[in-house]
């Protein structure tokens, strides 16, 4: 009887262990892979910002193509942000611009950091 009842304690006592933070087998390795700017506002203006559905990199379709908009925004010094912010007025092809106000207001809910991305992507295709 005293065999069974200690048998029963060291059973209970190894099943009742402190749980670990470490996963069963291998530990996992965690890599945070850091994004570019400009791999961010590419993700963006293909995804999310629906830009790609006017705006190519080197022809008109819609809209005027990316290399346009980043040639015009350097000549002129503009400030793509506050565009996308619509806190400025357009630049690039005033006569388009009531075609581009649905997709605006889809920008002015993105992030500064998200914006700087965009202007990042568009900038990075500048010839």
């Amino acid at each position: 009887m005293k065999q069974l009842a200690l048998i029963a304690i060291a059973v209970l006592a190894f099943s009742c262990k402190k749980e670990s933070n470490e996963s069963f087998g291998k530990p996992t390795e965690t890599t945070t892979e850091v994004q570019t700017p400009e791999a961010l506002g590419k993700e963006i203006f293909e995804g999310k910002g629906n830009c790609v559905a006017c705006h190519q990199v080197d022809q008109k379709v819609i809209g005027p193509s990316i290399q346009e908009i980043a040639k015009i925004y350097k000549e002129k010094s503009g400030n793509m942000v506050n565009f996308l912010k619509g806190e400025s007025e357009a630049i690039v092809d005033p006569e388009q611009f009531a075609v581009m106000q649905a997709n605006l207001a889809i920008t002015k809910t993105f992030s500064d950091e998200e914006l700087k991305a965009v202007e990042a992507y568009i900038n990075s295709n500048l010839k």
